[in-house]
């Protein structure tokens, strides 16, 4: 890559970071001042459980997101390496599955404890 390039490709990859960190950050606080809330005023605490942990996995979804766009730029456009491509595929592989498993888990779609698959939502 251009040498002229990389700063610029690092300096995007660190904000793309920052902003992945922020939000995660932000929206967990968010999430559980507005349970809270309504734990004091009274809502059901299933209910308030149950949008608790849709909204905070939605907002651990698009922090992911953030974070491996990150970690892409940073890859592709600053350190072209065997190694760093091979911890890239690692980290898109473990952030498909964890999507995959939030997305599961949101979806209202659970396993009983017997093992047979139940609407939990």
């Amino acid at each position: 890559m251009k040498t002229w390039l990389q700063p610029i490709a690092e300096t995007c990859a660190g904000i793309v970071e920052l902003i992945g960190i922020v939000m995660l950050t932000a929206l967990a606080i968010y999430t559980i001042s507005v349970a809270i809330v309504l734990l004091l005023r009274g809502v059901n605490q299933h209910e308030v459980w149950q949008q608790t942990r849709q909204k905070l996995g939605r907002s651990i979804l698009l922090g992911l997101e953030f974070l491996v766009t990150a970690d892409i730029i940073h890859t592709v456009a600053v350190e072209l390496t065997y190694e760093t491509v091979f911890v890239l595929g690692l980290i898109v592989l473990i952030r498909t599955f964890l999507s995959f498993s939030i997305d599961f888990e949101l979806s209202g779609k659970g396993l009983t404890p017997s093992g047979s698959h139940v609407e939990t939502g």
